[in-house]
């Protein structure tokens, strides 16, 4: 913007149009004093000041302006009909004018010198703009500059604080810095510590490190200096960035030798405990399979005897004792127990075998309970008892031993019912999210969960791991008949599965047993079976 001063409005008119007319903003005050308040206000990049004027004439208008730092450097262009002398000329030029032009003048001319005092005004105005850019940068370069050195300093202070070995590198891995605690394994700061055979170098280390970009640890065995002894060091490469440019690297060297031995002695135990172990393993592998042997033969040889207790109590009691009431009650008891004792010897022989070892089979658990249900067709039918049967999915078990577990189970829901009370059985299967008798149902769960509920006696859940111990019973052998060793089978063969069992009951109000199996078992490490 262009502002003209001059008292005589006629001048005013006709300069402000000729400039309107190139496109130039014009702005008027028709004194100094006015010309002075406007050069506060705005900003102006030429003035065209009068220099005949009442009160404050143009000279004294100039030096003001030059006074003013918003304004010193706005050019001045006199124009006088007056003082057109040398020396006015020259005491315009001396205050702060750039142009003395006297009445009357050619337009165009002074339209040219408009034109170019106004480009350099403009120039001259985005070159300060550009140079207090310029200024605010390097100062803020300088500040930057003083924070990093102070930070550097910060850092080196704290390097030289800690107990570890530190030090930083530049960008591309040249040491920078290291502290006091260096010196103990290289003799100089541009000398890398020796480390040992078959350790990495520390120069090897840094390289991995600027190509990774990222923090690296590193395990070294570094030589001391002073008794050239060899210790482990946990080496951590950390680099420090700005702008997501790597300014540097921290390395820390922290002493690990005594944890690294205390490891090795462990290790050489945990390997002699687990040769001792597969020793272990392996004598009582040999131990089970001569106990298993006894135990075949001392359940043949007992058996053996008490098959002919049987038959010749038998052959007695029909033949001799049926016109003696009080002895064939007598020898009706020994048939009895030595019926029990046979039952007893069958149950301690399944459980025996459950420790040899079997092979997992994909196996359709529905058609192993459809095959107990037809061996034990005739019992069900005499108890007129009804069993539904939902769908269950193909698992992998050992079929023999699933066998067993829900014949157990069905033959206890057939024994353990009220006289009056006919036996209803409901079998189903869900699949399931976890190992847990509540775990929730899940459409593509890694286990089963396997219920059987009946309306039997029942029992109360106090009991509820007691009646999966060997040889414990709840209610009397008089009225129930069986060994004790039933459930307790079920519970071994389950634990072998990888599976839990448990059950739901109150007295009189029946019982559900709930199994839940792997769907898979996982594979034995070899280690294990070694």
């Amino acid at each position: 913007m262009i502002l003209i001063v001059d008292d005589q409005k006629e001048n005013i008119f006709s300069l402000k149009s000729i400039l309107e007319i190139h496109k130039f903003m014009v702005d008027t005050a028709a004194s100094g004093e006015e010309a002075l308040k406007k050069i506060l206000k705005n900003a102006y990049s030429l003035i065209i000041l009068d220099v005949q004027m009442p009160g404050m004439d143009g000279f004294e208008v100039a030096e003001a302006i030059s006074g003013f730092s918003k304004s010193r450097d706005i050019p001045i262009i006199f124009l006088s009909a007056v003082n057109t002398d040398k020396k006015f000329i020259t005491k315009g030029f001396a205050s702060g004018a750039i142009d003395y032009v006297t009445k009357p003048f050619d337009y165009d001319l002074l339209l040219l010198k408009v034109k170019n005092l106004y480009r350099l005004s403009e120039q001259n105005r985005k070159l300060n703009v550009i140079q207090q850019a310029l200024e605010a940068e390097i100062e803020f370069r300088k500040q930057a500059e003083s924070m990093l050195q102070q930070n550097v300093q910060e850092l080196r202070s704290i390097l030289e604080s800690i107990p570890q070995i530190a030090f930083t590198a530049l960008p591309n891995g040249d040491i920078e810095f290291v502290n006091e605690h260096w010196y103990l394994y290289a003799p100089a700061r541009n000398a890398f510590p020796q480390t040992a055979p078959g350790s990495p170098g520390i120069a090897r280390c840094l390289i991995k490190a600027v190509e990774s970009g990222g923090q690296l640890l590193f395990e070294v065995s570094m030589k001391r200096l002073a008794d050239s002894a060899f210790r482990f060091h946990l080496l951590s490469m950390t680099p420090v960035k700005k702008d997501n440019e790597i300014t540097k690297w921290v390395g820390v060297f922290t002493d690990i030798h005594e944890q690294r031995m205390i490891n090795q002695v462990l290790e050489q135990k945990v390997a002699q405990r687990t040769t001792e172990l597969q020793q272990s393993n392996t004598e009582l592998e040999a131990s089970n399979h001569e106990l298993q042997q006894y135990a075949s033969v001392a359940s043949h040889d007992l058996k053996e005897p008490l098959r002919k207790i049987q038959v010749f109590g038998s052959l007695i009691r029909d033949r001799y004792l049926q016109n003696n009431p009080e002895a064939l009650s007598y020898m009706n008891r020994v048939i009895t127990s030595s019926d029990r004792m046979a039952s007893l010897i069958n149950d301690l022989l399944s459980y025996s075998r459950l420790s040899v070892e079997s092979l997992f089979h994909p196996t359709d658990i529905r058609q192993v309970i459809d095959n107990i249900l037809l061996d034990m067709e005739l019992s069900i039918k005499e108890h007129n008892a009804v069993i539904n049967i939902g769908d269950i999915p193909v698992l992998e078990v050992i079929p023999g031993q699933m066998r067993q577990v829900f014949q157990n189970i069905i033959s206890n829901a057939l024994k353990f019912i009220n006289d009056d009370t006919s036996p209803v059985i409901n079998i189903w299967a869900e699949l399931v999210a976890a190992k847990a008798i509540d775990s929730p149902v899940s459409a593509d769960g890694a286990y089963c969960r396997i219920s059987v509920r009946d309306n039997g006696i029942g029992f109360n859940e106090i009991y509820l791991d007691k009646i999966f111990t060997i040889f414990q019973r709840l209610n009397s052998k008089e009225k129930y008949e069986g060994t004790g060793i039933g459930l307790a089978i079920v519970k071994k063969i389950i634990d072998k599965h990888n599976g839990l069992i448990s059950a739901r009951s109150a007295v009189n109000a029946g019982a559900t047993f709930i199994i839940v199996l792997p769907v898979r078992q996982e594979p034995v490490p070899a280690t294990l079976t070694q």
